[in-house]
C-alpha cells in the first residue's frame, strides 16, 4: 500500500513538473503589425493580425508600393506572374495568411511554389508578430530583409 502511495506521489510530481515546462506564453489580445524595413522590387511587405482570447483570429498579408498601391490589386502584375510562376499575389498572400491562421505558428507555414521569397519574408514577419503579441506590444515591428 505504501509503495502505491509513493508511486502515485512520484508520478504526480513528474506530471506537475512536465506540465509547467510545456506551458507556452499566451498571446495578448490586440492588433499587431509587422513590415519589412524597406522596399524590395518596389514593394514593402506587411502582415497585420488580430488576437482575441489569446489566439489569432484574423491575418492580413500584402505588400504596398511607395504610392500606397496594394500588390494584390495589381491585375497587370497578376497576368504577367501567373503564367510564369503559377501563382500571383492575391493567391499566395491568402494562402500564407490561411496557413498561419490555421497553425498559429510561423514555423508551420508551407512555402508556395513560385512565391518562395515572399514566403521567407512572411515567416520572418509572422515570427516578429508573435513576439509582439506575446509581449502585448502593439508598436509596428520592423523586420530586416534576409542577407
Amino acid at each position: 500500500m505504501i509503495k502505491k502511495i509513493i508511486v502515485v506521489f512520484v508520478m504526480g510530481i513528474i506530471l506537475f513538473s512536465l506540465g509547467g515546462c510545456s506551458k507556452e506564453e499566451t498571446l495578448k489580445d490586440g492588433y499587431y503589425t509587422a513590415r519589412m524595413d524597406g522596399y524590395q522590387e518596389g514593394w514593402q511587405e506587411f502582415v497585420t493580425i488580430v488576437v482575441s482570447n489569446g489566439e489569432i483570429v484574423t491575418v492580413e498579408y500584402n505588400a504596398k508600393a511607395s504610392s500606397g498601391f496594394i500588390k494584390s490589386w495589381d491585375i497587370a502584375y497578376m497576368r504577367m506572374m501567373n503564367p510564369i510562376q503559377g501563382t500571383y499575389p492575391n493567391n499566395y498572400t491568402r494562402r500564407y495568411a490561411a496557413s498561419f491562421l490555421e497553425s498559429q505558428s510561423s514555423e508551420d507555414i508551407d512555402i508556395v511554389s513560385g512565391a518562395s521569397t515572399s514566403g521567407a519574408n512572411f515567416k520572418l514577419l509572422t515570427a516578429a508578430l508573435l513576439e509582439k503579441a506575446k509581449a502585448g506590444d502593439s508598436s509596428v515591428a520592423i523586420v530586416a530583409y534576409p542577407s
